[in-house]
């Protein structure tokens, strides 16, 4: 690879934002990024790679489950074995859950989900850390507006993501003066299938969401705005407007906030 490549690791790219980040960074830089993609779906992941290179850029396809420190870790290293450097880790791989506290049995899934969505994070940017400081490059966390407000039905999923906000927060200070920037998204409902995939209160694939997508955000647009606010090393990136009034009206009126994140639920999925 030229020295002027940029290389950018994104997890959970075999599709969805993820992916769509990456044909995003290929359509837009070519040649010069150099891109790292990592999920457990090997085959998608190289259709995803196809894409890219059609673009231009370089492609690594590292089959990689967040939820095993040891696949994290060996991420980073194949990454920096093949390109020498790191310049942006975007964690973005996920899962979603949609369940009420009351009608869970075994809570074996609430700690799954906390090792995919809030130690599979931490393990790869603190495996990448040495080569980000070396670059002075960015780490995005890809969190959730259930992160920023707690949303009924969701108490496993807003947990996994409040855990990512505090830790990126505090990193994101820890590093300052090292350069490296930590950028915290907060998508709301995108078009993806993350809710259809997601566990319910048995701990299986829901196979529907529970929440209202008409208004949903094309994967396009969260997908720009992820990259823009990386690029522009901005600090958080709330992407709709209720998102960012919520996080105000949260401090001021915290009752109203409770009473829209239940409005988003579908009715037969909330607490009778």
């Amino acid at each position: 690879m030229s020295q002027s490549q940029q290389v950018v690791i994104i997890t959970g790219s075999s599709d969805g934002i993820g992916a769509e980040m990456a044909r995003q960074l290929a359509q837009r830089h070519g040649s010069s990024v150099a891109l790292v993609l990592a999920a457990r779906n090997t085959e998608a992941l190289q259709q995803v790679a196809s894409a890219c290179r059609q673009s231009g850029a370089s492609c690594l396809v590292v089959r990689t489950d967040v939820g095993i420190e040891a696949d994290c870790r060996h991420l980073i290293q194949t990454a920096v074995a093949s390109y020498g450097r790191i310049d942006a880790l975007i964690n973005n791989a996920g899962k979603s859950a949609q369940a009420l506290f009351s009608d869970v049995e075994n809570l074996g899934w609430y700690e799954e989900l906390m090792r995919i969505n809030f130690w599979g994070s931490l393990w790869c940017t603190h495996a990448a850390l040495p080569y980000l400081k070396q670059s002075r490059g960015s780490i995005v966390a890809v969190s959730s507006l259930a992160g920023l407000i707690g949303v009924p039905g969701r108490t496993a999923y807003s947990a996994s993501k409040f855990a990512m906000n505090g830790f990126f927060e505090s990193l994101r200070t820890e590093l300052a003066e090292a350069g490296v920037s930590v950028t915290l998204a907060y998508p709301g409902v995108v078009a993806t299938r993350i809710r259809y995939h997601g566990y319910n209160a048995a701990g299986e694939a829901a196979g529907s969401s529970g929440l209202k997508e008409d208004d949903a955000m094309p994967v396009e647009e969260c997908a720009r705005l992820i990259l823009h606010g990386m690029e522009q090393r901005q600090r958080d990136v709330v992407m709709t407007g209720k998102g960012k009034l919520g996080r105000w009206l949260k401090l001021l009126a915290p009752a109203l906030v409770d009473k829209m994140a239940m409005a988003a639920l579908k009715k037969e999925v909330r607490p009778h």
